[in-house]
């Protein structure tokens, strides 16, 4: 595949579809409020039901 007419062509566009997937990762990380992940972080302790509940 390096040596097709356009393998430069498709590695510089995988590597720009990447870099936009990570960045609007990153920017959807930092634009959740706070809260969302204070309440995700304390959702394990928060269940009162056993984690393994065979009875």
């Amino acid at each position: 595949m390096a040596n097709g007419d356009y393998a430069s062509l498709l590695q510089i566009f995988s590597l720009l579809a990447l870099l936009i997937f990570f960045l609007g990762l990153i920017f959807y990380v930092f634009s959740r409020p706070k809260k969302y992940y204070r309440d995700e972080e304390r959702a394990p302790l928060d269940d009162d039901q056993p984690f393994n509940s065979n009875n």
